[in-house]
């Protein structure tokens, strides 16, 4: 990546600390990625962006920049990309699934604070992230007290919008979030200096949709009875999306669906038969969190879904278009992506019965419930969770992990013996 340090230190970044970052990273991908055998070839383009993944889509971004876009940093699968898109802005995801990052957070927030707030905080304080350098505006949400507070820290040098999620999803709470909304397309028309207009935000819709759609897509294939792709590359695919220009996203997604249709059809699978299907849920694993799959993946089994913000609820449920005012389009926003199951809202049942639609779609013969450590949302909904999956019969595990590798072994060891049980 070399060949970006000129415009890392246009950007104000520390040299010698992303360097140190930047010759982990290879190794890490390594080991994780490029030692997998039997790897659908369209995964090579989600490999190139990782090789570049500071330098290739920053520099776009940069680009953009120079002919007038503007650039909105997201935290959140909340924050509607439609909105930003119509207005002719562009969105990235912000980088905090890192270890590398957490002593940077921790200099300005609590050790007991989750270590992914604890990353993004890090990574823009210690100016080793190039995408939290290149944006105009962050744009937080208050779906957890710890993100509240850091994005007081976060927005002290650079503009930051937050909305307000709502804490239930009865009906007026969908309308308070589509006052949210509009008040969110305001504030990036102000921004930008472009008017969002029925038609350019039912553009925009369709945009993301179709993103949606793709991504999908190659989700239906881990369906399969032969698996076509591992957990692994499912989830760098997740992870990258967050990042990526959404139409782009869509066709390489579609590429690699169609690959996999054809190794289905041909019955090529990348583990054995009878390997023991696992579905992931919990809090979401940002790049480059790799860990749980891997261990998951040396163990004997084979992920084949994610229910978390970086798996299904990305991308499932797509929002009504060819709506003829904006004021219904903000309410098909609105409900669109209150169908989104976070553990910010109580009651949060559908999230159960999401799962346990996907364990019946997804053939699973076991649940992983992963925990980042210190996130009291998803570490007190897991007993519910675990409640209701054991009524049905269904194997559950609950994990509480971190960044580091500290647990690696114990993680080994407790998921060996899960999968083992599986029989």
């Amino acid at each position: 990546m070399a060949d970006y340090e000129k415009m890392w230190e246009e950007l104000g970044m520390n040299m010698e600390l992303h360097d140190r970052l930047c010759q982990v990273l290879p190794t890490a991908f390594g080991d994780v990625y490029l030692s997998q055998e039997n790897r659908p070839e369209g995964m090579g383009f989600w490999d190139f962006v990782v090789s570049g993944i500071h330098g290739i889509r920053p520099a776009e971004l940069i680009e953009a920049q120079k002919n007038g876009q503007k650039v909105f940093g997201t935290f959140c699968v909340y924050v509607p990309d439609e909105v930003v898109i119509a207005a002719k802005g562009i969105v990235t995801g912000l980088c905090g699934g890192s270890q590398f990052w957490v002593p940077g957070g921790e200099k300005v927030l609590p050790k007991g604070t989750c270590p992914l707030i604890k990353a993004s905080v890090g990574a823009r304080l210690d100016k080793t992230c190039p995408f939290f350098r290149i944006a105009d505006m962050y744009v937080g949400e208050t779906t957890c007290d710890g993100k509240k507070k850091a994005w007081e820290i976060l927005g002290e040098d650079v503009p930051m919008h937050i909305m307000d999620i709502p804490q239930m999803k009865r009906e007026k709470d969908i309308v308070k979030w589509a006052g949210e909304i509009e008040e969110f397309k305001k504030v990036v028309e102000d921004f930008t200096g472009n008017k969002i207009t029925v038609e350019n935000l039912n553009e925009a819709i369709k945009i993301i949709n179709n993103k949606r759609k793709a991504l999908g897509r190659v989700f239906n294939c881990r369906k399969a009875a032969k698996v076509p792709i591992s957990g692994k590359d499912a989830l760098l695919m997740m992870q990258i999306a967050f990042f990526d220009d959404p139409v782009r996203c869509a066709e390489m997604c579609n590429k690699l669906a169609d690959e996999l249709e054809k190794r289905i059809a041909d019955g090529v699978s990348v583990c054995p038969e009878g390997t023991k299907r696992i579905l992931v849920t919990g809090t979401p694993l940002a790049i480059p969190n790799w860990k749980l799959h891997h261990i998951i993946e040396t163990s004997g089994a084979i992920v084949v879904c994610e229910e978390m913000c970086t798996g299904t609820r990305y991308f499932e449920n797509m929002v009504e278009e060819d709506l003829p005012t904006l004021e219904a389009q903000y309410m098909a926003l609105a409900r669109r992506y209150m169908k989104t199951n976070c553990a910010c809202f109580t009651p949060n049942t559908a999230r159960f019965d999401d799962i346990l639609r996907m364990v019946d779609e997804y053939k699973v013969d076991g649940v992983i419930d992963v925990n980042l450590k210190f996130c009291n949302l998803y570490d007190t909904e897991g007993f519910l969770l675990e409640r209701t999956l054991k009524e049905k019969g269904i194997p559950v595990l609950g994990i509480e992990t971190d960044y580091t590798d500290a647990d690696a072994e114990q993680l080994k060891t407790r998921i060996g013996a899960f999968i083992e049980m599986l029989g």
